[in-house]
């Protein structure tokens, strides 16, 4: 699956933004989609994952009561609502997907920026 991830931007801390990651394919509904974040220097990091019917939904401890994670299979859509922005959070972020049974992602978006000013 390709996956195009977007909404990335520059904004407040205490401001909002929504990424979106939009999939092709027809498979997409059958995928477990996540998003992860990657600053200089240090490892990309999970950030949040939803399975293929979007009945469950994980998220770090650093972003959980701050982000959701939802997707619209009918869209072929994830996204990642992000609210209570921190500095912290500035990272490039990037949508995933693996097989619901698998453990390994094998597809990537390209990475969208996000900066939260303080």
């Amino acid at each position: 699956v390709q996956l195009q991830a977007s909404g990335g931007g520059l904004v407040q801390a205490g401001g909002s933004l929504r990424l979106s990651c939009a999939a092709s394919g027809r498979t997409f509904s059958t995928y477990y989609m996540a998003w992860f974040r990657q600053t200089p220097g240090n490892e990309r990091e999970f950030v949040a994952g939803i399975n293929s019917r979007g009945a469950n939904t994980y998220y770090t401890s650093s972003v959980k009561g701050r982000f959701t994670i939802s997707r619209d299979n009918a869209k072929n859509t994830v996204y990642l609502q992000m609210n209570s922005l921190k500095p912290e959070d500035t990272a490039v972020y990037y949508c995933a997907a693996r097989l619901s049974t698998g453990l390994q992602y094998h597809d990537w978006g390209q990475g969208t920026l996000v900066t939260v000013s303080s």
